[in-house]
């Protein structure tokens, strides 16, 4: 058994260095352009698929020939998911979000941040009035800390419940005129219309339906801004 798991390292090594554009998705952080998957639980892809919008967004990427790595001090998902890396936590709201920002994206140097967060602002019921503000104010974080850096700012996906998507609907409202006011590298990603309560695996979270619908979005998302696959040019020397 030790010689076979030895081989396959093995071999894995040698795929990554033979790799080539069209098969992106065969490898973990393949030295393409570092983009950081940040948010909560759907982010991290909690039940009742790990990995969730990022498997299917990662294979997108991969089939259409960009190099990409996703970074993060998260990791999970299944083998076909070619780069774990990611910035989602479970149960997490966008002030603890942005309590981390600063050490995060200094670690993980991303060229493009993929944001989605405030579903549990509404689910926990925390100040919910100030929550779009308290997003503006993460943004506007991201942007001092990485002003080169493409952002894409998603709107959070439905919920089951009447009175938890009243306050999603509200949230959401509010994203449009807060992406519009950062400026031409902040992007805004209209999620929510694209998945309905029948793509929810729980009520809050999305089946694995609802994340391939997810992993379509945020694709051609990326894709509407191709500086957004592309990694930055080296500083001239000289």
């Amino acid at each position: 058994m030790t010689s076979l798991l030895s081989s396959v390292v093995v071999a894995a090594a040698a795929a990554v260095v033979a790799l080539t554009p069209t098969t992106a998705g065969a490898a973990e952080s393949n030295g393409g352009v570092r983009i950081m998957p940040l948010g909560d639980s759907i982010t991290d892809g909690f039940t009742p698929l790990p990995g969730g919008y990022r498997i299917g967004l990662w294979n997108q990427l991969g089939s259409a020939g960009y190099q990409v790595d996703f970074v993060g001090s998260q990791s999970n998902g299944p083998a076909e998911l070619g780069d774990h890396d990611h910035e989602g936590h479970s149960g997490w709201r966008i002030d603890e979000l942005d309590a981390n920002i600063v050490n995060w994206l200094n670690d993980s140097d991303p060229r493009t941040v993929m944001l989605q967060i405030g579903t549990n602002d509404m689910n926990q019921n925390y100040d919910i009035a100030n929550a779009p503000a308290r997003l503006s104010t993460l943004i506007d974080h991201i942007r001092a800390q990485k002003p080169d850096a493409e952002v894409f700012v998603a709107t959070i996906t439905p919920e089951s419940s009447p009175d938890l998507e009243n306050r999603v609907e509200a949230f959401n409202a509010a994203l449009p005129a807060i992406v519009g006011g950062k400026g031409s590298r902040v992007h805004l990603v209209d999620m929510y219309g694209a998945l309905t309560a029948d793509d929810l695996a729980d009520g809050v979270h999305p089946s694995p339906a609802g994340y391939a619908k997810m992993s379509t979005v945020w694709y051609d998302a990326l894709r509407s801004v191709p500086g957004s696959l592309v990694p930055l040019a080296a500083p001239q020397s000289g």
